[in-house]
């Protein structure tokens, strides 16, 4: 069997914003992920509480994943590998607005919040998210060209084992980590 690389995140290119419907907004590079990537599943955890920030992240109106039409294209191959690999994509998050980055940053300065603090950052001092790098003021999600996933295995209805859960802030996060080789896949990821 094939072993599977990723490291919950694909960068695959765009807008930003978070305010409501401006009709001078150009969305038309945009496709929602499921019109192309009909066997993706779908765990938007920032429409929910079950993420770092423990609350709806601003901008987040509906649990759908919006990508640029390239990336969609892209994803959509690599989902069509795994899929005859017996896999699914399982998405956390695609297209995020500036706003939801703007919580994000707002969430950091209050340091007494520490609701999540066992179930995404246990052993990391919360006052160094930024510093570590684990929370940016710029993302690339904002551009509609980044996502995060995992593997959904069908076989046995689990996601993989990444190591950690989504958004998990620790080490393990980090494309470098060699710290278990037991969580890291290999994929050939296919050129396009």
């Amino acid at each position: 069997m094939k072993r599977i690389l990723l490291c919950g995140m694909l960068l695959l290119g765009l807008l930003g914003g978070c305010k409501q419907a401006d009709p001078a907004a150009d969305s038309s590079g945009f496709v929602n992920v499921t019109d192309v990537v009909p066997d993706a599943i779908l765990e938007i955890r920032y429409f929910g509480t079950y993420n770092f920030v423990g609350a709806r992240v601003d901008g987040y109106l509906e649990p759908t994943a919006l990508l640029t039409r390239q990336a969609a294209d892209s994803l959509k191959a690599v989902s069509d590998d795994v899929l005859a690999q017996g896999y699914r994509l399982k998405i956390y998050d695609a297209y995020r607005p500036q706003c939801a980055v703007d919580h994000f940053m707002r969430w950091g300065a209050d340091v007494a919040d520490t609701l999540m603090r066992p179930y995404f950052y246990p052993n990391v001092d919360r006052t160094r998210l930024f510093e570590l790098g684990y929370i940016a003021e710029k993302s690339g999600h904002t551009r509609g060209s980044t996502l995060d996933l995992t593997l959904f295995d069908m076989a046995s209805g689990k996601e993989l084992d990444m190591g950690g859960v989504h958004d998990w802030f620790g080490p393990e996060s980090h494309p470098d980590y060699c710290g278990n080789p037991d969580t890291y896949f290999t994929f050939p990821v296919k050129k396009l």
